[in-house]
């Protein structure tokens, strides 16, 4: 599930004005690939512990064509299928990704594009598969942002409906900010909700409130999280060691990209 990790949404900064002798910018290359690593005190997707509360080490790469297309592929430990379903084996998520962005008007962006989550590992016969794929469409203007993912697979997450339905058509919409203060700071905030069809017991919303701090060999983020997910005795979000996945705690990460 990436994150377009945490540290990712710090992309926004502000340049300072150019004089009129100033020299022209570099062009920007045909191909570019970068790298990212993150390790975080939990793994938070939409809100939701995917790590039953012990640390995520997370990593990636992305390619990008000038033209505007690009790719990437993103991992992550996780413990939240073994957690929550006897006999399943599953300690890795890897996510894969294309699509193509842009900019209009003035200002203006826009981003669209497909995700693929994958789950790789054993599990019980009869058991429905967690992988998921999501299309999703993103509007930018400044440091603010808006984004739909919409799952096209049969199901999302595993999720069933209360009825065993398939849970294809259910859809995350998030607003997102993320300002750079200067001299290294940013903060971010962030809401957004997940509709599961035919459950509605699972749908929720999330939010949360961040700042972070390039320290020079990285970046550095602290981040409140909390949702209304129902996590309760019984509940959908509470798993089988009796934690509440959707429960209000503070994020530490510390990201570098290179």
């Amino acid at each position: 599930m990436k994150t377009t990790p945490l540290v990712l949404a710090l992309a926004s900064v502000f340049a300072a004005p150019l004089s009129a002798f100033a020299a022209d910018p570099a062009p920007t290359p045909e191909h570019s690939f970068t790298g990212n690593v993150t390790l975080a005190s939990e793994y938070l997707y939409r809100g939701i512990g995917q790590t039953n509360r012990k640390p995520a080490l997370q990593g990636g790469f992305d390619y990008a064509h000038a033209s505007g297309l690009y790719a990437g592929v993103w991992g992550s430990n996780i413990s939240w299928i073994s957690d929550g379903l006897p006999g399943a084996s599953a300690s890795l998520e890897l996510d894969v990704y294309g699509g193509y962005k842009g900019t209009f008007a003035e200002d203006f962006s826009y981003d669209v594009g497909v995700l693929t989550y994958n789950y790789p590992g054993t599990y019980p016969s009869g058991a429905t598969k967690p992988d998921t794929t999501e299309v999703y469409l993103g509007l930018g203007w400044k440091w603010l942002s808006a984004k739909y993912s919409y799952v096209t697979s049969s199901h999302i997450f595993g999720w069933v409906g209360t009825n065993g339905e398939k849970t294809r058509g259910s859809g995350y919409l998030e607003l997102n900010a993320a300002y750079d203060l200067g001299d290294g700071w940013g903060v971010s905030g962030h809401v957004g909700h997940q509709k599961i069809k035919n459950f509605s017991d699972a749908s929720y919303t999330d939010w949360k409130l961040g700042v972070t701090k390039d320290v020079g060999f990285g970046v550095v983020g602290l981040a409140y999280v909390d949702t209304n997910a129902k996590g309760d005795v019984g509940e959908p979000y509470r798993n089988s060691f009796g934690k509440d996945l959707g429960k209000a705690r503070l994020l530490l990460t510390f990201g570098k990209t290179f």
